[in-house]
Formats: C-alpha cells, structure tokens, sequence
C-alpha cells in the first residue's frame, strides 16, 4: 500500500515541517485541502506552488492531489439552479486541477458537503441533474491536466446528497468521462447496510482513491473498525492506489494520529496478507 496523509491535520505548521515529520513517520504521500494555502487556490502564486512541491520531494514524498475542494469558499455550489454558479463553480475546479497538477498531483476528492447539498425547495434528481452539468462542464480542462476527481459519497449528518457508493456510481456514470471516478471512504461506507468489505468488491475497479478513518472521526486503530478485512479486499482486487489518513477529530495530537495510523494499517496490511 502506498499511504498518505491529509495536510490540515497539523493545523498551525508550515509546510516544511509537515513534509518532514510526515516523511519520518513512513508516509510517501500527501493530501492538501486548498483552505489551508491561501482563500482561494487562484491566490496561490506559480512560485508558492514551485516552493510547495519542491519541499514535498526534498523528503521523498508526493504532493498527490487535493480535497476539501470548495470548503471555505463562497459563491460556489455544484448542485446550484443557477446555471451561472455552475459555470463558476466548474471553472473553479478547473483551476484547483492545473493547481493540482502543477504540485505534482494527479486526483482531487469533491466531497465539499456544504457546495453540494440540495437547493431548498428542490429534488435529489433536480440535484442531480444540476451536479451532473458542473462536472461535464469542468472535467474536458481537468482531464487536460492529467488530474482525475475522485467522488466522494458522504453519509447523513455530514450530507443531503450523494450519500452511498451506489449513488455515487449513478453520477458517474451520468457524467460518463474517464477522469470522473469514484472515491472511498472508510466513515461514509461505515454507515451503509453492507460491509465495507463488500462495498470494496463492488466498486474498486472505479475506485480513484482511498480514505482510511472510523466513524468515531478519528484515525484508523483508534476505533472499532478492523481494517485487516478491509485491507484484504483492497490486495485481492489489485488496488495500486493511495490509502490516505483523513480525520476530523484531530485529539491527542497530530504526531500521535500521524504516527499510529500508519503503524496500525502496516500492521492490518501484514496481517490481511498473512
């Protein structure tokens, strides 16, 4: 398994210092959330993004994509009726791909709860329908950038909208272009009726990416999710892609979260290889 980890978990660090301690705890990747570089991923200058990448390759790891793609930001909305926030909506995740890109990455996660939910007074197919014009707007200068987007289905509170990986296959294949995948989350999947395991055999052959968690918002081995079937299904169907430590409860520590998580999913992964 190629593993990574989610910048703003060291909420307060500069980037050098993350790459570092990231690199020493044996990650080989990292995940940035444009929030944490500048309001908008257009004020981040061609030389600041030199400067990011560079850091990144100095301790051996990857810049490998970007998440948390529209959080924070205003007047953007993927499933907005207005045909003209759609078309802001899609020119701005054309410019986080050639950001993307020119970091070194090549995937970007759309989870962005809050610019997806459905419009008051409007249907989940009128959401839809909406959703699926934004991604065929964007995805032709995405794919030009040699980036994918990966879907992220989210489950209830967190999300009205795209809540399962079935429902998130159904937009896919309504956007129907090679670069517009599907990604997996361990949280989400924890909240659907089948096993997570099951839902890896479904759908790993769209699958782009990989977030390992547990529904207590925490780092994997620091809930009740076994990932050693998890990780089984992930080898016996040839997953090559990253499996990238994303929290939302950021307690100790973030040396602690960085280090533990990776010595548990090493652990699991000897083991579901046994």
């Amino acid at each position: 398994m190629r593993y990574a980890i989610c910048n703003e978990t060291f909420e307060g660090w500069d980037h050098a210092r993350v790459c570092r301690f990231v690199a020493d705890c044996g990650y080989t990747g990292l995940e940035m959330a444009p929030f944490t570089l500048a309001p908008r991923i257009t004020d981040v200058t061609a030389d600041r993004r030199k400067e990011l990448r560079r850091q990144a390759e100095e301790c051996g790891l990857t810049i490998l994509g970007l998440h948390w793609l529209l959080a924070k930001t205003e007047g953007l909305q993927l499933t907005s009726p207005d045909e003209a926030i759609r078309k802001r909506t899609a020119d701005y995740l054309v410019e986080l791909g050639r950001c993307c890109r020119y970091l070194g990455g090549d995937l970007m996660v759309f989870g962005s709860p809050a610019q997806r939910r459905v419009p008051a007074g409007s249907t989940k197919a009128q959401a839809a329908d909406w959703a699926a014009d934004t991604f065929r707007r964007a995805m032709p200068a995405i794919a030009d950038c040699g980036v994918r987007i990966c879907l992220e289905p989210l489950a209830p509170p967190d999300a009205d909208f795209i809540l399962t990986a079935a429902e998130g296959m159904d937009l896919i294949e309504r956007v129907n272009h090679p670069n517009f995948v599907l990604h997996l989350d361990v949280r989400a999947m924890s909240a659907e009726e089948a096993p997570i395991p099951e839902l890896i055999r479904r759908h790993i052959k769209i699958t782009g990416h990989f977030h390992a968690n547990d529904p207590n918002k925490r780092g994997p081995g620091f809930g009740t999710v076994d990932f050693v079937p998890i990780f089984r299904a992930l080898r016996e169907h040839q997953y090559r892609g990253w499996v990238s430590v994303e929290v939302f409860d950021y307690s100790p520590d973030p040396e602690t979260i960085a280090r533990e998580s990776i010595r548990y999913m090493r652990e699991c992964e000897q083991r579901a290889g046994a």
